[in-house]
């Protein structure tokens, strides 16, 4: 790209050029058809948000075998060596483990004539996760790289979806011994190359419950109901539509919503999940707000109409995750540019909601990008991966690591940067 500078281009194609690594960019071409198996076998591992268990440890199986020094740390996510190195500082090549929808059985996750993948998480994040594998693998095929990705750390990871709120992500950086030996992110989710996270998008996510009395449907008729109390707070909130491609970009969604025990029942009880999202922190307290209000307005108008009984409500927050963004000039960006523009890849920087949104909070260095490949239908049982170009996502990864990982004082003085911002809180 046209912002970058000549010397990390210089060092870039002087890196592509060497023998270790010429030959190392070929194999992911020569390896796809294992690439390809692993990533079929690990999407049939079923790995729901707080159940990930069983594929973590699939993952670790596989990591030990290839020949990495791997374990399972208490948040469970699982951390491997592909060169054994304890020391750091490192840099993490992470992906995370859960998905929103699970197999139920081998069958639900296939390939089509096509070569296609089809089945639950086979894109969010069979593609991260495999890409994990392939980088493993070569590097325990190649030797002569050991010198350059001695300090890379390959991070398999929980709780990155749904209400998961990002669990894996905290406990790394704000617990555990490794990752305070991490000075870089690079965040695979998902497949594609057309894209670069450097700033995380805000969410939040609240569980509304309304409780009532409850009664029967004829001869209990007109006392306060829940589900009509819920339904309104809906209706009122939902009254103010956000501007979606406005600025500042907002969104929200009542992605869960139940109640009541059967048709002929006044219902005791109602419940609705919602995300409410926005590029500004400040106009997502004033979502937040406005959905209080919203829920306060509607159980006053439920219990005016009511000639008996009283719902009450409650609003939990179940889940935030926070802001945060790259300077154009971080030196990880500058890498990933740097390779793209190697590369013939055609890029935008975007704003999203990651695993990348816990490190760049404390001001770290990180980015999430796909993982190569190209898919579609992400958290619906229409999901689908298509491995055609994913060694060129493989090519971009590794190539991105090997900038990280060179002896750069420009990375030094950007990590040494991060890693004030991290211990100053």
């Amino acid at each position: 790209m046209s912002g970058e500078s000549p010397p990390l281009a210089k060092l870039l194609a002087e890196a592509a050029d060497s023998p270790a690594l010429r030959d190392a960019l070929q194999w992911f071409v020569r390896e796809k058809q294992w690439i390809n198996e692993q990533h079929l076998q690990l999407c049939r591992v079923p790995a729901p948000t707080f159940f990930e268990q069983r594929r973590a440890e699939w993952m670790l199986a596989q990591f030990r075998s290839i020949g990495c020094v791997a374990r399972i740390d208490r948040a469970g996510n699982v951390i491997a060596h592909p060169v054994e190195n304890r020391e750091g500082p490192y840099i993490a090549l992470t992906a995370h483990l859960d998905t929103v929808l699970s197999p139920r059985n081998n069958e639900d996750v296939f390939v089509a004539p096509d070569g296609r993948l089809n089945g639950p998480g086979v894109s969010d994040n069979g593609a991260g996760l495999a890409a994990l594998l392939a980088i493993a693998r070569l590097l325990a095929a190649s030797p002569d790289l050991e010198d350059i990705f001695h300090r890379l750390v390959l991070i398999a990871n929980v709780g990155e979806e749904g209400e998961g709120n990002l669990s894996g992500m905290r406990y790394l950086c704000r617990q555990s011994s490794t990752g305070s030996r991490i000075q870089a992110f690079v965040i695979l989710d998902g497949p594609n190359n057309d894209h670069i996270t450097s700033q995380a998008l805000a969410s939040r996510r609240f569980d509304i419950s309304v409780t009532g009395p409850g009664g029967h449907s004829w001869s209990d008729y007109g006392i306060a109901n829940p589900v009509h109390a819920l339904s309104r707070a809906i209706a009122y909130f939902t009254e103010h539509r956000l501007p979606g491609n406005g600025s500042p970009r907002s969104s929200y969604n009542f992605g869960i919503i139940e109640g009541g025990s059967s048709i002929n029942s006044i219902p005791t009880q109602a419940r609705t999940k919602v995300d409410v999202r926005s590029e500004s922190s400040a106009k997502l307290e004033e979502i937040a707000n406005l959905l209080t209000s919203s829920v306060e307005r509607a159980l006053e108008s439920e219990n005016d109409r009511a000639s008996g009984g009283k719902v009450v409500g409650k609003i939990k927050e179940i889940g935030s995750r926070p802001a945060g963004g790259l300077a154009d000039d971080a030196y990880i960006l500058r890498c990933v540019r740097a390779v793209d523009a190697h590369l013939g890849i055609r890029s935008h920087l975007d704003c999203a909601s990651t695993d990348a949104n816990i490190p760049l909070s404390m001001g770290l260095a990180a980015i999430s990008i796909g993982a190569g490949g190209q898919g579609g239908g992400a958290h619906t049982p229409r999901e689908w991966f298509h491995p055609e170009g994913r060694e060129l996502g493989l090519k971009r990864i590794l190539l991105t690591l090997a900038l990280l990982l060179g002896d750069s004082p420009a990375a030094a003085a950007d990590f040494a940067r991060s890693s004030g911002s991290r211990n100053g809180g």
